[in-house]
């Protein structure tokens, strides 16, 4: 049986563990470029060896997922991540039957990430979100925002009419499925997948400070 909970029922979610899910998570982590050592390290933060990994499954055209990296996920940053903590991992899903630039986007971010401006182009698509999501033809619109969070534009485009940026988000979306995660944000948090982003930080405070507890206790 799965454990599959709401980002606000967190209580027990440290209790709990899957073996289908824990093997979900060998599938996120596994799959990737041989090139990479580890091919997720170009987008996601923290240290590797953190005693927490989060998979965070978004989609850059959601606007829950924009509410949350917008206002939950620099706070979850700040006290977690950058203190060691936690690892936190970004994994494509774009719902495309209702986020038609979603996949768009996802190329854009995926591109920067091999040019190493994964989060800032993140963060700057997410805080403009209202400015691409409803065109018709968002590339234009996607590559400035890209090229101002420092991509350089040129190599993006490269990238882009390449392609295989295209192949790896859809392995994400493959890979997000498999875990159970159909809707967005969902998080894949040591054996347990949430769905939906809290409107404050409080509830992923609560919840990453639980597990780290639990993690950092069984390893003494």
């Amino acid at each position: 049986m799965r454990s599959h909970r709401h980002l606000d029922q967190v209580g027990l979610l440290i209790s709990l563990r899957s073996p289908s899910l824990l093997l979900a998570a060998a599938l996120l982590v596994c799959s990737g470029s041989a090139q990479n050592e580890d091919p997720l390290a170009a987008r996601s933060k923290g240290a590797a060896g953190a005693p927490v990994t989060v998979y965070e499954m978004a989609d850059f055209q959601c606007p829950a997922c924009r509410m949350f990296a917008v206002t939950v996920l620099p706070t979850i940053d700040r006290e977690f991540v950058q203190t060691g903590k936690v690892r936190w991992v970004f994994i494509n899903l774009p719902l495309t039957s209702i986020h038609p630039n979603a996949v768009a986007a996802a190329e854009v971010a995926m591109c920067a990430a091999r040019q190493g401006r994964f989060w800032p182009t993140h963060d700057a698509l997410y805080q403009q979100q209202d400015t691409w999501a409803k065109l018709s033809a968002p590339r234009s619109t996607l590559v400035t925002i890209a090229q101002r969070a420092g991509v350089d534009r040129a190599k993006l485009l490269a990238c882009l009419d390449e392609g295989s940026v295209r192949t790896e988000v859809e392995l994400d979306a493959q890979r997000a499925t498999r875990s159970g995660a159909h809707a967005t944000p969902s998080f894949y948090i040591e054996g347990g997948l949430l769905e939906g982003a809290p409107y404050t930080p409080d509830p992923m405070r609560r919840l990453l400070d639980s597990i780290y507890a639990v993690r950092t206790r069984a390893s003494k």
